[in-house]
């Protein structure tokens, strides 16, 4: 489209902003708790789409008083199906030889795809875009791809009807602005706090917004009919507010988190309306931010952005598949990822996206059966052919074949029978202890005699003696957790009957504050107080500080650090609790990580949970730094 339009402009800041958008998505998705508001980098791309697209769709009609919408999805599918198709089958076959486990729901998978409505497939089948700990899938990242492809169908009948029918460009703005408006009032009514938000986030109907405000501006805003000389008052003006979007963005980045409810209660539509705000200004010839997000680093990687986001997420997740332990050097790991991710997205932009973006598929064919046959003229170049076949041949096998249950999903699903009986069993055994009225008392110093007595009496294989399994049966303690203390949770009410446990699976840090003031409001909470929390992220000093200024200083604390080998942030999460044992002297740290990290056969196949040969482990282990 863009060489048949006589005054399209190529907005080299677009591709400064695109850079922006996929590192932001690409940090997220390697450090969540890092750059926790990464993932807002795809409303930025939702939004440059909706100014282009409907710019571009402007210009033609403008030019040529008609839109030829056949051209159009020609254009659009050689632009994005190459690459797509590649990506979906590539790691379709991968999964088919390596990751069996994997193959259910393959073929739905694929084919959701392949017609663009896979947001919708995870919806039906509840599917978590914020569980790290779940089975994840390597096209997670791809409901935002169905979402642009569901808006390239029907967008250019829209704009043909607007400028039909509708002869005031102020009218057409409101009814996108409306219908934005109408958006984001659906994100704000479906979302359900206290629940996982990814319903919201998947949803083409609560996340149409970002695309619908960039589509209004391009009929406020048209890039070819924009000014190019402005005086310095207006063009500083556009200047200062361009700046400071782009300042506002980068800020959020690192301030939203994509569970909080700030996010889904407006908190994404403010930030679309900045990434408008953006691309108004980086549009305009007039002003220079256009010239501030062009250079050559920005320019490659933005030209490189659909196929750098197109397969991050499938070598991330094969590469940590194979790497046992990614938090011992989690620098060095992902910036072998990053590079692993820009070589493959080149290779793919240069001989995949750009040759078939100008390729005539009338000849498709005639091309294949030159390839194949004895005189090709396209001679060593064919194995690029046999190779395509292989993995086409590969990835279909996969679609029809049935899933091996393998030792990591049948783990998954004992985990989570476990975590669902212990939920249940912990709801019972909370009833019970909330109906003993007697309070913790402080442990009383043990004299050199018990103590004596009480290493005579514990037994080689290091099961408690029978004063631990006492003193533990007569403590009340209140235990808040994730899910490795939903795990665990049986094990401990075991050892501790008047154990009161709340865990939940993805639980944060910060989630503990609600349930302790509750706890505390109610007098609840008992003098005895364990933690295992951090599995699921880092947390800041303030969220300590709250934690324990609500407990109070005359409760003694019991936190149990984390073993997340699997994870970035293990490492950042013990040196956190380790500092703040320094700091808050009724904090004791349960070193499970030093203890645990050398006996891989005591947790489950996601080396993170207890199983069941390791739960007896982490009871005694647990117990006995409260009892000491």
């Amino acid at each position: 489209m863009e060489k048949r339009l006589k005054k399209s402009r190529y907005i080299t800041g677009f591709d400064g902003v695109r850079t922006l958008a996929v590192i932001g998505v690409i940090l997220y998705h390697l450090f969540p708790y890092g750059m926790t508001g990464g993932f807002l980098g795809v409303p930025i791309f939702f939004v440059v789409s909706g100014y282009l697209i409907t710019d571009l769709l402007i210009q033609e009609y403008d030019q040529n008083d008609r839109l030829d919408i056949k051209s159009f999805y020609v254009r659009r599918m050689k632009r994005l199906y190459p690459a797509l198709i590649t990506m979906v089958m590539t790691t379709a076959a991968f999964i088919t030889l390596f990751a069996r486990d994997s193959l259910g729901k393959l073929r739905d998978v694929i084919v959701t795809n392949v017609f663009y409505v896979y947001n919708w497939f995870q919806v039906a089948n509840h599917e978590s875009y914020f569980d790290k700990f779940g089975n994840q899938s390597p096209f997670t990242h791809l409901w935002s791809l169905s979402i642009e492809g569901q808006f390239y169908l029907i967008w250019p009948i829209v704009i043909l009807l607007l400028l039909r029918f509708i002869r005031s460009k102020q009218t057409k703005f409101d009814i996108l602005l409306i219908a934005a408006f109408v958006s984001a009032l659906l994100m704000i009514i479906l979302f359900k706090p206290g629940q996982d938000p990814s319903r919201v986030y998947y949803g083409t109907d609560t996340r149409m917004f970002s695309i619908l405000l960039g589509a209004a501006l391009a009929f406020l805003w048209p890039s070819t009919k924009l000014k190019e000389n402005l005086q310095s008052g207006p063009r500083l003006f556009l200047d200062g507010v361009g700046l400071g979007s782009l300042l506002l963005i980068v800020l959020m980045f690192f301030k939203m988190n994509g569970e909080s409810e700030l996010v889904y209660l407006g908190g994404m539509f403010f930030f679309s309306l900045l990434s408008v705000i953006l691309v108004g200004t980086i549009a305009h010839p007039g002003a220079d931010m256009n010239r501030l997000l062009t250079n050559p680093v920005f320019t490659w990687v933005g030209k490189r952005s659909y196929g750098i986001y197109l397969y991050q997420y499938p070598i991330m997740i094969f590469y940590e598949q194979k790497i046992a332990n990614v938090a011992n050097h989690p620098w060095l790991h992902a910036m072998i990822e990053i590079a692993l991710i820009l070589v493959i997205s080149d290779i793919s932009y240069r001989f995949l996206e750009l040759p078939l973006q100008h390729f005539d598929y009338s000849r498709t064919f005639m091309v294949i059966k030159d390839a194949f046959s004895k005189n090709s003229s396209y001679g060593w170049k064919r194995i690029w052919a046999v190779l395509a076949t292989l993995v086409l041949v590969t990835a279909t096998w996969g679609a029809f074949d049935k899933p091996r249950a393998s030792v990591s999903s049948s783990d998954s699903s004992d985990l989570q029978k476990v975590i669902k009986n212990n939920n249940k069993q912990a709801k019972k055994q909370n009833t019970a202890a909330d109906k003993d009225k007697k309070k913790a008392s402080q442990p009383a110093e043990k004299s050199a005699t018990e103590a004596k007595s009480q290493k005579n009496e514990q037994q080689a294989d290091g099961e408690l003696t029978a004063s631990e399994k006492t003193k533990a049966q007569n403590m009340p303690v209140t235990a808040i957790g994730d899910s490795v203390l939903a795990d665990a949770s049986s094990t401990m009410q075991g050892i501790f009957p008047q154990m009161y446990v709340d865990a939940k699976v993805g639980r944060q840090v910060h989630e503990a504050l609600p349930i302790l003031d509750s706890l505390v409001r109610r007098g609840k909470l008992t003098d005895t107080v364990l933690i295992s929390l951090g599995t699921n992220g880092p947390f800041a000093d303030s969220d300590m500080k709250q934690i324990m200024g609500m407990i109070g200083p005359k409760r003694r604390v019991y936190w149990i650090n984390v073993n997340v080998p699997t994870q970035r942030w293990q490492d950042q999460v013990n040196e956190e609790l380790a500092q703040a044992q320094e700091k808050y002297s009724n904090l004791t740290v349960i070193d499970w990580y030093s203890y645990s990290k050398d006996h891989p056969d005591w947790f489950y196949s996601d080396n993170v949970h207890p199983s069941t040969n390791g739960l007896p482990y982490f009871g005694k282990f647990v117990t006995r730094a409260i009892l000491k």
